[in-house]
Order: C-alpha cells, then sequence, then structure tokens
C-alpha cells in the first residue's frame, strides 16, 4: 500500500481523527503519533502533520522547538495513552505476589496485543524499540523503567530475597521477552502453530498463565505446565 496520500485524503483523516482534540498541542501530537507510526521518523514530514492535525506548521516550533522533539513527545504520548487505556491493577496490600505476577504479565500482553485500542500508539512504540532513536532512552528512563521496577520487586518476594538481582532482571527479561515475541513475530508465531492450537491455547488470558507458569518454575515454585499436560 503506498504510503503518499493527497491532500484531500489527509483533509479526510482529519476530519474524523486528530481534529477532535480542541487542544493544538494534543492535536499535533495525535497527528504525528500516526504519521511517525506509519512512515517512520525520516518519511513522516512536519507539513503532513500539520495539515492532519489542522494547524500551521509555526506551531510545532513554538509547542515543539523541531521535529526531532516532537517525535520524542509524541512516542511519550503514545505510552501515556496506552497506560490510562491499559492501567496495572491497584493491588490491595494483601494480594498474594503469584496473583500480582499473573496480572502483570496480562497486563503487559494487552498492552503490547491492543486488542480494542488504536493499533498507532503500540506500532510507534514498537519503531523505536526496534530502531531506538533519542525517544528511547526519554521512554525507558520516564515509563519503562519504573515499570520494570515492579517486576523486579514482585520476583523478588516469589523468592524471599534467595536470587541475587542480576537474575532477577534476567527473569525479568525473559518474561517482557516471551510477551514481546508475539507482538513482534504474530505473523512467525501463526505461521509455526497450527490454527486450531492458536485458536485454542494463544488467547491473551491463556498466554498470561503461560508466561506466569513458567516463571514461577523459574523460581522454583511450580513446574511449567499443569501435570495433565506433562508427558509421563
Amino acid at each position: 500500500m503506498s504510503t503518499v496520500r493527497s491532500q484531500s485524503d489527509r483533509q479526510s483523516n482529519c476530519q474524523s481523527g486528530p481534529r477532535v482534540a480542541e487542544d493544538p498541542r494534543e492535536r499535533i501530537l495525535l497527528a504525528a503519533g500516526q504519521e511517525f507510526a506509519e512512515h517512520g521518523y525520516e518519511a513522516a514530514t512536519v507539513r503532513d502533520i500539520c495539515l492532519e492535525a489542522g494547524v500551521n506548521v509555526a506551531a510545532v516550533n513554538y509547542y515543539f522547538g523541531d521535529k526531532r522533539r516532537l517525535y520524542i513527545e509524541s512516542v511519550k504520548h503514545a505510552h501515556e495513552a496506552r497506560a490510562r487505556q491499559v492501567p496495572l491493577p491497584a493491588w490491595p496490600p494483601s494480594t498474594p505476589a503469584a496473583e500480582r505476577l499473573h496480572d502483570f504479565v496480562a497486563n503487559m500482553l494487552e498492552r503490547m496485543l491492543g486488542f480494542g485500542q488504536p493499533p498507532w500508539q503500540v506500532r510507534l512504540m514498537m519503531r523505536e524499540v526496534l530502531q531506538p532513536t533519542d525517544a528511547c532512552r526519554e521512554l525507558v528512563e520516564d515509563y519503562i523503567r519504573p515499570h520494570f521496577a515492579v517486576l523486579v520487586a514482585i520476583l523478588d518476594e516469589l523468592a524471599e530475597g534467595a536470587i541475587a538481582d542480576p537474575e532477577l532482571r534476567r527473569i525479568g527479561l525473559s518474561i517482557i521477552g516471551q510477551c514481546f515475541l508475539y507482538r513482534a513475530a504474530g505473523d512467525v508465531v501463526a505461521m509455526l502453530v497450527p490454527s486450531e492450537e492458536l485458536a485454542a491455547l494463544h488467547s491473551p488470558p491463556q498466554l498470561a498463565a503461560h508466561v506466569t507458569r513458567f516463571a514461577l518454575a523459574a523460581l522454583g515454585l511450580g513446574p511449567p505446565l499443569p501435570l495433565k499436560e506433562r508427558r509421563r
């Protein structure tokens, strides 16, 4: 599909997309996020973004200074929006650590797979993760690192402090990697797994349960699969 759109196409999109936001800065961020997600940083132009947002080019300079800062802010804005759409649960203090681990994994899968949410948000963040720019460091420091700290703290509680921090981080990254696979290589997964198996065993809730079981097994707190699914 061509990435070149006519001016009439962009004006039509503007009526149903970013223009619904009343704040010009918000409209610019929404338009920029979608443009960068679709075309990437180099191919997206400030002129097209402004046309989509219904503002003049000077507005980008006024609110963001330049295209680079606009890109960084649009990536952060997309992450903030997804976090509001799919927030971490507010766990009561008595919630068992294993339950919190499952909820964390389920939340991460929902954010990554994005069912029922605007797909461009995740696509933009995926672009940044796979081809990092300056935006990635700010995204990591402001959002991803605190989120990762929650995961490591849950793992540490499950291990009762018996596992060193470097190993806890490796386990945490392994958990994230399993979830990331279904987003980054979903089409490949669909080619490797029979369609009936994909439908029966690869829904987000089932994947969350599977990844959680694996993590608990890595911590020595249970088998990776229910006994009835294991070979005897």
